[in-house]
């Protein structure tokens, strides 16, 4: 999913596009960054451990230094997302984010042990709302509307 919405933003002339997991990501990139894509499995009716652990490390040295920047939220589930996507959009209120879309929640219905522990197969469909959603940010950012 992320890959997906990297290349929709990649597509964008003049729009530089960095694509960091969770664990490498801090601070000094969201500061170095104009907007963000974020993407996330939900585990456990919550965000997923990794990215939680982004969200602790970047949020106060950048609180108040990224007000108004514009965001996108993908959030791979297991059943709903709800509460994942909740998470987030409750830290980029703190930060005072500019939501671009209404979050993407892209369910894989994983309700069996087996289910949940096999790697997920996202469909093109799927695939392509996540590029549209990079495009959009992209696009967004090069128009300078965000």
């Amino acid at each position: 999913m992320a890959e997906a919405a990297a290349t929709g933003a990649a597509a964008e002339p003049g729009v530089d596009v960095r694509l960091l997991q969770a664990a490498a990501a801090g601070p000094g990139d969201m500061l170095a960054a104009d907007g963000y894509i974020f993407a996330a499995p939900e585990n456990l009716a919550a965000l997923s451990g990794l990215m939680k652990d982004f969200f602790d490390r970047s949020y106060y040295p950048v609180l108040g230094r990224v007000n108004g920047r514009p965001y996108g939220l993908l959030i791979c589930a297991g059943s709903d997302g709800a509460n994942a996507s909740r998470q987030v959009t409750r830290i980029a209120t703190g930060w005072r984010l500019r939501a671009v879309a209404e979050p993407l929640i892209i369910c894989t219905h994983a309700q069996t042990p087996e289910a949940i522990l096999a790697p997920k197969v996202i469909v093109a469909n799927d695939l392509e709302k996540c590029r549209t959603l990079g495009a959009t940010l992209a696009a967004g950012l090069a128009m300078g509307l965000f």
